[in-house]
C-alpha cells in the first residue's frame, strides 16, 4: 500500500511570506510599532506640555493642541498607508516635478509667508510650515540624482559640483526664511546618502570640509545663530552662564529622576520651560517619565534605526537603497541632534523631535518617511547588497554602482 507522507512547510519560508499567507499585509511591524508607540507618547507630551499654555492664550480651550496634532496625526497616517501601499519605483518620474515644485514653493514662504519666533517659514497663518514637507522631498530627488549617475559620480564636475549645487539652491532659501535647523538636517541627510552611494573618499572629504566651514560661517552671519553660539560656549565653560532656556531644560533632566513624577505632573514645564511641547519635549518626558522612559525613548528611535538601514541593506537596486537610507536618515539625524540639543551637547538648532514634538508639518513629513521606508520594504528582495560603501568587494573595493541603465 502507499504510504501518505505528511506535507511540511519548506524552512526557506520567511516570516513575511507566512504572514502574507494570514492575510496580513507585507509590512515592518516592528518599525511600525515603534514608530506608533513614539506617536501615541508623543501626543501625551504634546497635552501635558501644552495645556497651561493653551488654557491662558486659547480662551480655556486646554487642548487646543492636542486637537490640532491629532487633526495632523490622522493626515500623516493616511499619507503613510498612501505611500506604503504604491510602488516606489514608479516615483522617480516625479522626482524632479516635485523638487521644482518645492523651490516655488520656498519662495511662496519668502513673499507671503507668516512670521514666527524671528522667522518667516510657515504659510495658512502658520498652520504649514514646508521646509518639513521639503525634507522628504529632497531625499526622493536626491536618491534618484545619485542613482541615476553611476561610475560617472566619481567625476568631479559630474558628481560633487553639480551636487553642491543642488543642495546649496535649497538650503540657501531655507536660510532666508530663516530656518537654520531645517538646512543642518538637509545637509547632513543628502551628505549621508552621497557618501553611501559610493563617492570617492577625498571628494568626500573635500565636501564635509567645505560643510562644516559653511556651516560655521552661517551660524557667525546670522544674528540669532550667533547668539545661540556664543551662549552655548559660555555654558560649556561655565552652566550658570548658559541661556534661560537651557538652564530650565537642565534643571528639568535632573528633577525627573530615575522613575520621573508622572505624565502630567512636571510643574516646571507651566511657565518656566520654554517651548515645553515643541522643542523642549524632551525635558517634558525626561521629567515626568525619568531616566527610563528617556531609555525607552532612544531605544524606540534606536530601532527605527536599525529595521530602516536594514531594509536598505536588503533592497535590490540602488535607488531604492538610496531612497529608504535617506528616508531613515531624516528621522534618525534629528532623533540625535535634538536630543544631543537638550544635553548641552550642541548650540540650540529649533530642530524638532520626530514623532513628538508638537508641529503639523513635522509630524506628517516624519510619517511620510515611515511610508517611503515601509514601501520600499515591501519589494525587498533578499540576498542583495547595498550599492555604495556596504556593497563594495572585498577583492578589488570598487562600489557596486549601475550605470544610467537603473532608471
Amino acid at each position: 500500500m502507499a504510504r501518505f507522507m505528511p506535507v511540511r512547510s519548506h524552512p526557506s519560508k520567511s516570516r513575511e511570506q507566512r504572514s502574507s499567507f494570514a492575510g496580513l499585509p507585507r509590512l515592518d511591524y516592528m518599525l511600525l510599532g515603534a514608530v506608533g508607540t513614539l506617536t501615541l507618547l508623543g501626543l501625551m507630551l504634546v497635552y501635558s506640555g501644552s495645556y497651561d499654555l493653551a488654557y491662558i492664550t486659547r480662551e480655556g480651550n486646554a487642548a487646543y493642541y492636542l486637537a490640532r496634532q491629532l487633526v495632523f496625526l490622522v493626515i500623516g497616517v493616511v499619507v503613510l498607508l498612501l505611500l506604503a501601499r504604491s510602488d516606489y519605483m514608479s516615483w522617480r518620474r516625479w522626482s524632479v516635478l516635485l523638487m521644482g515644485g518645492a523651490l516655488i514653493l520656498l519662495g511662496v514662504v519668502l513673499v507671503f509667508g507668516s512670521e514666527r519666533y524671528g522667522a518667516q517659514r510657515t504659510l495658512l497663518q502658520g498652520s504649514v510650515q514646508p521646509s518639513e514637507i521639503i525634507k522628504v522631498i529632497t531625499v526622493l530627488y536626491v536618491a534618484d540624482w545619485l542613482a541615476s549617475k553611476g561610475d560617472r559620480l566619481h567625476d568631479w564636475g559630474y558628481g560633487l559640483v553639480p551636487f553642491a549645487v543642488i543642495i546649496g539652491s535649497i538650503t540657501g532659501m531655507i536660510l532666508l526664511q530663516p530656518d537654520f535647523g531645517t538646512a543642518i538636517t538637509i545637509v547632513v541627510t543628502a551628505g549621508a546618502m552621497l557618501f553611501m552611494a559610493g563617492i570617492n573618499w577625498k571628494q568626500m572629504l573635500f565636501a564635509l570640509v567645505v560643510a562644516i566651514t559653511a556651516i560655521i560661517i552661517m551660524m557667525l552671519i546670522f544674528p540669532h545663530t550667533r547668539v545661540r553660539l556664543d551662549q552655548y560656549l559660555q555654558g560649556m565653560q561655565d552652566p550658570t552662564k548658559a541661556s534661560e532656556q537651557m538652564q530650565q531644560v537642565w534643571l528639568a533632566l535632573r528633577m525627573g529622576g530615575i522613575f520621573g513624577v508622572g505624565l502630567g505632573n512636571g510643574l516646571i514645564k507651566v511657565g518656566y520651560l520654554p517651548l515645553a511641547h515643541t522643542d523642549s519635549v524632551f525635558a517634558v518626558a525626561a521629567i515626568e517619565l525619568g531616566l527610563l522612559g528617556v531609555v525607552a525613548i532612544i531605544a524606540l528611535y534606536s530601532i527605527i534605526g536599525w529595521r530602516g538601514y536594514r531594509v536598505a541593506l536588503n533592497t535590490g537596486n540602488n535607488y531604492g537603497q538610496l531612497l529608504v537610507f535617506g528616508a531613515t536618515t531624516l528621522i534618525v539625524v534629528q532623533a540625535v541632534i535634538n536630543i544631543a540639543v537638550m544635553a548641552g551637547v550642541l548650540p540650540l538648532t529649533g530642530i524638532p523631535l520626530p514623532l513628538l514634538s508638537y508641529g503639523g508639518s513635522s509630524l506628517v513629513a516624519m510619517l511620510a518617511a515611515v511610508g517611503v521606508i515601509q514601501s520600499v520594504y515591501r519589494g525587498t528582495r533578499k540576498g542583495s547588497v547595498f550599492g555604495g560603501y556596504l556593497g563594495r568587494s572585498r577583492r578589488n573595493r570598487r562600489t557596486r554602482l549601475s550605470g544610467t541603465g537603473d532608471r
